[in-house]
């Protein structure tokens, strides 16, 4: 193991939402769309025509549809946390498992998020911004890359389908931290 000593660590819950924060902004909205949508849909249903109805159907299920898909990404983003983290832990600072979570700002903030945790977060953020990485860039590098992205199955299991990954270690009481198994 690399590591001497760890920072305190935070509940698995607070991990949980630093993880996904932005995800989960994005869903506040998403339901604060959806439910304007929903009135919006049954104003027109009431009083308006069939193409107004059909605007505010298709806003409302667009909006109402992507509440679970945050959501999913959120617990995926969380998966590949529990990943980075046991993967640097074990081998510290690597650039091999960095670059494995460089593709989206979801996954580089859930492969800081585990570094910030084990005290090598900086070393992180710095080879981040040394590949040219800056903070502006939401946009998965894959979408840009493949316009064709969404219908990949790749896409689909590694954003929202990714497998509830078990961690290794138990961090929360580093002097007794033994392997779980």
């Amino acid at each position: 193991m690399y590591f001497s000593e760890l920072p305190k660590q935070p509940h698995p819950i607070l991990s949980y939402l630093r993880v996904g924060r932005l995800l989960y902004y994005s869903l506040a909205i998403f339901i604060l769309e959806s439910w304007f949508y929903w009135v919006k849909l049954n104003e027109a249903y009431t009083y308006y025509s069939n193409w107004i109805i059909f605007f505010w159907a298709w806003s409302f299920m667009f909006s109402f549809i992507h509440i679970f898909l945050v959501l999913a990404d959120g617990w995926s983003r969380y998966q590949n946390y529990k990943r980075a983290k046991d993967q640097f832990f074990v081998h510290g600072f690597n650039r091999r498992i960095v670059d494995t979570y460089i593709g989206s700002k979801c996954q580089r903030m859930a492969a800081l998020e585990a570094a910030k945790e084990l005290g090598i977060g900086e070393e992180v953020k710095a080879y981040y911004i040394a590949k040219g990485v800056k903070w502006y860039h939401y946009v998965p590098y894959f979408m840009i890359k493949d316009p064709w992205f969404g219908f990949k199955k790749h896409f689909w299991s590694r954003t929202f389908l990714e497998g509830n990954y078990k961690p290794k270690f138990n961090y929360s009481n580093y002097q007794q931290l033994v392997l779980q198994t």
